[in-house]
């Protein structure tokens, strides 16, 4: 790897944002915070109302309380629990100001739970009275890498099982590698084998039933009764 694409690896990485859990502590599902963004400013643009959508960020609404996942997370990924969405936006008179904070506040609201996130909560702020409706936004994230051919067999067969669930694109390496298998040491128990596989969402599919789906046609494929989270790095 050249110096160039170590550095355009770990500004990707951290463009990533957090990784959000999908759905519950039994899902074994999360999605990166720029991916889940990206579809949310995307239902906002879509309403064809004059607001600007300005900064917008994904949490967990209590972090003390939110209980362990049931398979290891990938790194640095939040724990299953109530999420929290906090935006700030920009908009014209055109409509009184709480009229269109109820609308934004809906929008963004549903589009999370499309996508499977537990958001329990979502705080506006408004920043500007605008003048003028404001100008179109590109609302597409970055496309992360695509993975390459894994060069193991065990990992071919898992990235393969998960090609062939309906709504995945394609498979991605945001954190380094599709389809990552480790072997981690369980306390009073045997080492378990691990399997993390991150992929490209279709946006007419369910971000966290596919993600399901890919934990299971993974899980079928590796021996051993290998545990296996799935990471969403894209929507569309």
């Amino acid at each position: 790897m050249t110096a160039d694409e170590w550095a355009q690896g770990v500004r990707h990485r951290l463009g990533l944002g957090r990784l959000l859990p999908l759905g519950g502590p039994g899902d074994g599902a999360w999605i990166t915070e720029e991916a889940a963004g990206a579809v949310l400013r995307r239902e906002v643009a879509e309403l064809g109302r004059p607001v600007r959508l300005d900064a917008l960020r994904i949490a967990l609404a209590d972090p003390e309380d939110a209980p362990d996942p049931a398979v290891p997370p990938p790194p640095g990924a939040l724990p299953p629990g109530p999420l929290r969405v906090t935006a700030q936006f920009a908009a014209t008179a055109a409509e009184p100001l709480p009229v269109t904070a109820a609308l934004v506040r809906t929008t963004l609201a549903a589009a999370a739970r499309r996508l499977g996130l537990a958001v329990e909560e979502v705080d506006l702020r408004v920043t500007a009275l605008l003048d003028e409706e404001p100008d179109p936004v590109d609302v597409r994230p970055p496309e992360p890498p695509l993975a390459a051919e894994p060069a193991d067999a065990e990992e071919m067969r898992a990235a393969s099982a998960a090609l062939l669930v309906p709504g995945v694109a394609h498979l991605t390496r945001g954190l380094g590698h599709a389809v990552h298998i480790e072997r981690r040491e369980q306390e009073g128990a045997l080492a378990r084998r691990h399997a993390r596989v991150e992929f490209a969402l279709r946006p007419d599919h369910r971000a966290v039933e596919v993600a399901r789906e890919v934990r299971a046609a993974v899980g079928e494929v590796l021996p051993d009764h290998a545990t296996v989270a799935a990471l969403v790095t894209a929507v569309g």
